[in-house]
């Protein structure tokens, strides 16, 4: 593997053996979760029709995986950080083990599959993001963000296309066991390859509390801890309402499929080139866009919901997100890096942004299990688009409140 340990983008971005090895990682997981988790809610729906029951099943996800952050992250500060990150690439094949044994009794498993798959992405994010940090540099580090979205559009392309077609080739729930399966091949030879990547030892005391505390310090931490939260708010019931309501409004897998993949070709173009263009003087700027597009793109289909809007939807949010967060990634990692013993604290700082964006799809997905039981869904589904989707907009508000320095990564 001599041939990996040094390579350059452009002359100028240098990539190193790891760096090459979590992008392989990432992508054998986005290619897995685009197969899996673009249809495991309209797999639950179907055995369910019941909403409440899959804002529960999503809120036991965005309340463990915190709870599993802190947990992994105090691990991580005693073995190996590879472990930590193995540990959760296991766990996510498990979720898929339990949904294949489960099969079309899945729906009486929610909150133990919701849990699992909480633990899951505990683990697995907790690891990616601090090697991520470990890995790369400043220099690097757009390169890394662009690079990994386009390796997530590809799994995202390829994933729903192939997963849809396989679920409407067969009948009953065969296809979901096909491609649940898949999901498992994907995680088993993604643990294969952290063997080959570079052991980091444990070292330090967990201070969880002291970089919760360091927001009343450090303002920069502050906002963008308040962003995440921001975003975890916009994310929260987006990441399953939308795509049950393709399957209702199509009554087609194929048809999610296709909205599926139409979302990740555009965003594979807009995250190649917004890694390799967007410098870090234009951040700023490229967030607003991006986070303007993204409220913008909620009223195409509160309007009008038919299954063109949807697509309308999925184009306009494909080209936006990597506009927010490509540079957005790259602001959070230069704030943790100039921060309070950022090398030392690096976990605790990925654990507490991630504590912050998971309490901000909590608020989201009770603000919605709340409304559904007081209110007419069908009224009040316009009302909690608009108002959670305006999330990426207070980001633009938290960045522009840095100092110049860290919006445009100090040059």
């Amino acid at each position: 593997m001599k041939f990996l340990s040094s390579l350059k983008w452009n002359n100028q971005v240098v990539i190193t053996k790891d760096l090459i090895y979590l992008l392989l990682i990432g992508g054998l997981y986005s290619l897995s979760v685009s197969l899996s988790n673009t249809f495991v809610n309209v797999f639950l729906w179907r055995q369910t029709n019941d909403f409440f029951l899959i804002g529960l099943y999503n809120l036991t996800i965005v309340i463990i995986q915190p709870i599993t952050f802190i947990f992994a992250g105090r691990l991580a500060k005693q073995i190996d950080r590879i472990i930590v990150f193995r540990i959760g690439v296991v766990l996510l094949a498990l979720y898929y083990v339990s949904v294949l044994l489960s099969g079309e009794k899945a729906a009486d498993y929610l909150l133990l599959l919701g849990a699992l798959l909480g633990m899951g992405y505990g683990f697995y994010w907790l690891a990616y993001n601090v090697l991520t940090f470990e890995i790369t540099e400043p220099e690097n580090r757009d390169f890394f963000n662009g690079f990994q979205g386009v390796l997530g559009s590809i799994g995202g392309m390829s994933g729903p296309l192939i997963a849809g077609f396989m679920i409407s080739k067969f009948i009953g729930f065969v296809g979901y066991t096909i491609i649940f399966g898949m999901s498992l091949a994907l995680f088993a030879i993604a643990s294969v390859l952290t063997f080959f990547m570079k052991r980091r030892p444990a070292e330090g005391r967990f201070s969880f509390i002291k970089i919760v505390k360091e927001r009343k310090q450090n303002r920069d931490w502050k906002m963008i801890t308040n962003a995440n939260l921001f975003q975890g708010i916009r994310e929260g019931i987006f990441a399953f309402v939308i795509n049950i309501y393709v399957y209702i409004t199509t009554s087609s897998e194929m048809a999610l499929g296709t909205f599926a993949f139409l979302n990740s070709f555009i965003s594979f173009i807009t995250y190649f080139f917004a890694g390799k263009y967007i410098k870090p003087k234009h951040r700023y700027r490229s967030i607003f866009i991006g986070g303007i597009l993204l409220f913008a793109a909620t009223f195409t289909i509160v309007i009008n919901t038919t299954y063109t809007s949807f697509l309308i939807y999925s184009a306009t949010i494909a080209f936006a997100y990597p506009l927010v967060l490509v540079p957005f990634m790259s602001i959070s990692y230069d704030v943790i890096g100039r921060g309070w013993k950022a090398r030392e604290m690096r976990i605790e700082y990925i654990v507490v942004r991630e504590l912050y964006l998971n309490i901000g799809r909590t608020i989201s997905i009770l603000i919605f299990l709340f409304v559904i039981t007081q209110f007419s869904l069908e009224k009040s589904i316009t009302y909690l688009l608009i108002c959670l989707g305006s999330g990426y907009t207070w980001i633009c508000w938290f960045v522009r409140k840095l100092k110049p320095e860290e919006i445009k990564g100090g040059d």
